[in-house]
């Protein structure tokens, strides 16, 4: 049985996110479908589904139903250029909750980006930005496959402000999306005049801190075929090559030896595994 789909322009990973800044596993009834069908297709397939209080609900899918690009929101006063470059933000000593946040970076065509940039920062515990060094500031870049991971701690509430986590993020020279990240169940998301249900994390309970998830859709165009440049073409970061394409870069040609996303520090003549000169 074919499983009923969103209306256009919703969808079902925006639909699971909206129920859970309310508080409920999933919206019983939507239009041209249910959830809770929807949830069954899904265990009968063997995705998986998680447990929710009202009954179970399907996990937010991977990017694979078309959804947007992630939204972008305003950038705030706190912001600081030239943060160091780590992904650890704060150590086991570090006053506050623990957190996690892990992800990937994909483009239009759900196709993970590698080398993409993301600079974080927030305010610690208390509900302080730190303006004077890069306390809870940090930069990174996504691996080959897209990924990422962030260790801080659950930021602190300030007035007029829910529980937030600033990022700037920009596939190799493509433009910079500037977005905030939520968490579920926080009272002031309610009155919190910039908050958006869209960019709420995933969030689970992890010892004594917490896992957060989040899946960035960047407005970048991609090859779901897999990218085959024309012959010749030159080698360029962030592109998917399929083993067999040939690429020139200073002024010589190479031929790919494995499929791989290529990133910066892996050029040609710097990856012998992945290039043969020609």
């Amino acid at each position: 049985m074919s499983v009923p789909e969103d209306p256009p322009g919703i969808t079902r990973k925006t639909l699971l996110k909206a129920a859970v800044a309310t508080g409920l596993a999933a919206p019983l009834v939507v239009a041209r479908g249910g959830f809770a069908k929807d949830a069954a297709a899904d265990e009968s397939r063997g995705e998986p589904v998680a447990a929710g209080p009202n009954g179970p609900r399907a996990i937010t899918p991977a990017c694979q139903d078309g959804d947007a690009p992630t939204i972008d929101q305003i950038e705030g006063p706190y912001f600081k250029p030239d943060s160091p470059e780590r992904s650890v933000l704060a150590t086991p000593s570090t006053p506050g909750t623990p957190l996690t946040v892990t992800g990937v970076v994909y483009g239009l065509s759900c196709l993970p980006i590698a080398a993409a940039l993301l600079d974080f920062w927030q305010a610690d515990d208390g509900g302080n930005y730190d303006m004077t060094g890069f306390n809870f500031r940090g930069h990174q870049y996504t691996d080959v496959n897209g990924n990422f991971a962030l260790t801080t701690i659950v930021p602190g509430l300030y007035p007029g402000r829910t529980k937030h986590i600033h990022v700037k993020v920009q596939a190799p020279n493509q433009p910079i999306l500037t977005t905030q990240l939520y968490f579920p169940g926080v009272p002031q998301n309610d009155t919190d005049s910039i908050f958006d249900a869209r960019l709420l994390m995933d969030v689970t309970q992890q010892g004594a801190g917490e896992a957060a998830t989040f899946e960035f859709v960047l407005n970048v165009d991609q090859d779901p075929g897999g990218g085959s440049p024309p012959p010749g073409a030159g080698w360029a970061v962030g592109h998917a090559y399929n083993a067999g394409d040939t690429v020139t870069y200073g002024g010589k040609t190479y031929v790919c030896l494995q499929p791989h996303t290529s990133q910066a520090g892996w050029e040609p003549p710097n990856a012998p595994s992945l290039w043969q000169a020609q």
